[in-house]
């Protein structure tokens, strides 16, 4: 046997549950202390941070598979699904669709998940009938052609994976949607997520984006083991930084391994730190809640809110080399001698300090507000 498909009730995961207690228990006191920051959100506040989370998930998800986003464009798509300002109006087909995924998996968790519900989804990633350049059958299982991952050069391919035939797929999708049912009042809620996400790419039910539906399954076992219909954390972005171990340990296991505790671990220690990244995304959103608090009663005009804004989504510390007169003409699409201007106004309202340096070498911060 080559693959852990062949074996009988493959699905059927082993794993050192002793070596899981530890760091499950460490991810449930972070998931505990982000969610009671998020609870001090207003109903404004949370679609922000709740928009923010959304964004780099859409984008991130969709860089594993090594396809480049236009961000503006995801956030013009979420921004108008979630009721907020759409700031630059760029539209793209399929990054709605896999907006749509993601919310409908999250805002409607406690829904039933059927085969005709991940066929919408399907069809919902590719608008067009097209995966690139090549015609895929959407919104329908794959067809009786072999399903292979390969990679290298036409000629010297080298095969990663072979999913199960076409002949087991139907059954398979059954067993996996009654498990789905089944486990979720029985299962630690993030193991549940773990193996759901395992079992849908070794089953790879689809031509193509099979592995973008399995993360929108793992945030949908995510929310229905927290009973939230909004995400806080992106598990994605912490899948994206970890991309080629992400790929191994995926290998590994479905090279006919049965025990599968190695994954698990690695899919706690990748939650968590989404959950811990997050942490500082909710509380870059009080803080630029706070901030605009603070200077509600200074004018301002467009350009310098502008401005602003792009240092406040990059949050404190990581607007890199901090603000300088070329980057607020880039920005501002303004000369020079106005981006002077409007700085030093800025400096005058305490809404920007000066960090040290003299020069050519003189840039900006905001004057962050100070958090409890």
């Amino acid at each position: 046997m080559k693959y852990i498909w062949e074996r009988k009730k493959w699905f059927d995961f082993k794993y050192d549950k002793n070596s899981l207690l530890v760091p499950l228990s460490r991810l449930r006191m972070a998931q505990g202390k982000l969610l009671g920051r998020a609870g001090s959100l207003d109903i404004k506040l949370e679609a922000e941070a709740h928009a923010e989370v959304l964004v780099e998930e859409v984008v991130r998800t969709a860089e594993i598979e090594g396809e480049k986003l236009n961000r503006d464009a995801v956030r013009s798509s979420v921004a108008k699904r979630l009721g907020l300002p759409l700031g630059v109006g760029v539209q793209d087909r399929s990054v709605d669709g896999l907006v749509d995924v993601l919310l409908d998996a999250v805002r409607f968790y406690n829904k039933p998940l059927t085969l005709r519900r991940l066929n919408r989804w399907h069809a919902a990633l590719f608008p067009s009938g097209y995966s690139g350049l090549r015609r895929i059958r959407t919104g329908k299982l794959r067809g009786y052609e072999p399903m292979q991952v390969v990679s290298g050069p036409l000629g010297k391919e080298k095969v990663y994976f072979e999913a199960l035939p076409r002949e087991r797929l139907d059954e398979e999708m059954k067993l996996f949607l009654e498990w789905w049912r089944s486990s979720l009042d029985n299962t630690d809620g993030i193991l549940r997520a773990a193996a759901a996400h395992l079992r849908f790419v070794t089953i790879h039910p689809y031509e193509d984006g099979n592995g973008r539906l399995a993360r929108a399954l793992t945030d949908m076992a995510l929310a229905q083991d927290e009973k939230l219909n909004v995400r806080f954390y992106s598990v994605s972005s912490a899948i994206m930084l970890a991309r080629r171990e992400y790929y191994r340990i995926l290998e590994d296991v479905q090279r006919c391994r049965v025990d599968v505790t190695e994954w698990f671990l690695w899919f706690i220690k990748c939650v968590t730190a989404s959950v811990q990244h997050s942490y500082d995304i909710v509380g870059n959103t009080l803080m630029k809640a706070e901030f605009w608090k603070e200077h509600a009663q200074v004018e301002i005009n467009k350009r310098q809110r502008k401005v602003i804004s792009r240092i406040l989504e990059a949050g404190p510390g990581n607007f890199a080399g901090g603000l300088t007169t070329r980057k607020y003409v880039s920005i501002a699409k303004v000369s020079r001698a106005t981006a002077f201007r409007e700085i030093t106004d800025m400096l005058n309202k305490k809404i920007l300090r000066q960090l040290p340096g003299k020069g050519r070498s003189v840039h900006y911060d905001l004057s962050w507000p100070r958090m409890k």
